[in-house]
């Protein structure tokens, strides 16, 4: 079967793209580990695809599988790429759509200097919202992790997120305690775990540990998680900017309010590939 594809990326956090609306096809969970891998298929950290909307009110369906091929509910980086892709797809001319994901509604507007700004909802702090097995809705929760204590702040940004705050992003032990956290059992649905380096009340740093996907070269969700969580322990003031291993991104939030993600989307190439059936 062959079938085509664009390759896109936000901030290096990297998405292979497929229109279901004009071609009929949506992978299974080993088509997508293969177009997921570095090697043998096309690459990318997530598999990002363009539906036809379930509703008239809204513009376009979104879906997002990471490389392991799960499905799973939000990729912030992503949405900047997908509202990129169908203005430049010719599937729409609108500057700012609406799509709708797993758990609800996104707001994305490709901005007149070529960013991209996505209204990614309210965060939710209640644990049984990420979910998160806990007795208290303390706002910095601890977690044992490879025999330690951490300090930890939960939230859905429409997916699980748990930040903690580190003294130096470069030195923290993502690779060690990112995959420890994702699997831990008080996370039902798996986490995303941030590393968050408090820079200024306006700037931080952050790595995250992606579930399904690793470590990415930046996170918008995570992103988002990092700094709602900042601003509601009172250590940060908004707008924030984030700095990611891939770029910056610049992320406004007042409680009560939506979440406002800015930054850059890129398309890289489209092409074919020929995968089993």
């Amino acid at each position: 079967m062959k079938i085509r594809f664009t390759k896109m990326h936000g901030l290096g956090n990297d998405f292979v793209v497929l229109d279901t609306i004009r071609q009929n096809f949506v992978p299974t969970e080993v088509q997508a580990k293969l177009l997921a891998d570095r090697h043998f298929g096309v690459g990318c950290d997530q598999i990002l695809l363009v539906e036809k909307a379930h509703s008239a009110d809204n513009d376009f369906r979104y879906r997002i599988f990471n490389a392991d091929g799960g499905e799973v509910e939000q990729c912030g980086n992503g949405a900047r790429c997908f509202v990129r892709y169908v203005r430049e797809q010719g599937l729409t001319k609108k500057t700012e759509i609406r799509v709708e994901i797993s758990n609800g509604i996104i707001v994305l507007r490709e901005e007149a200097n070529g960013m991209v700004t996505v209204d990614m909802g309210q965060p939710r702090f209640a644990p049984a919202d990420v979910p998160f097995l806990t007795d208290s809705d303390a706002l910095v929760q601890p977690l044992l992790v490879d025999g330690k204590e951490i300090d930890i702040t939960v939230v859905s940004m429409g997916n699980p997120h748990a930040v903690q705050i580190v003294a130096n992003v470069d030195t923290a032990p993502v690779a060690k305690l990112g995959p420890l956290i994702e699997n831990n059992r008080r996370f039902p649905r798996r986490v995303n775990a941030g590393f968050m380096q408090i820079v200024s009340r306006q700037q931080i740093r952050l790595r995250v540990h992606e579930r399904g996907a690793g470590e990415t070269i930046a996170c918008g969700t995570g992103a988002c998680a990092a700094v709602v969580t900042g601003i509601a322990r009172g250590l940060l003031d908004t707008p924030v900017e984030v700095i990611t291993r891939g770029g910056a991104l610049q992320i406004a939030w007042t409680a009560g309010r939506s979440v406002m993600m800015t930054g850059p989307a890129v398309t890289v190439f489209s092409s074919e590939i020929e995968i089993p059936e």
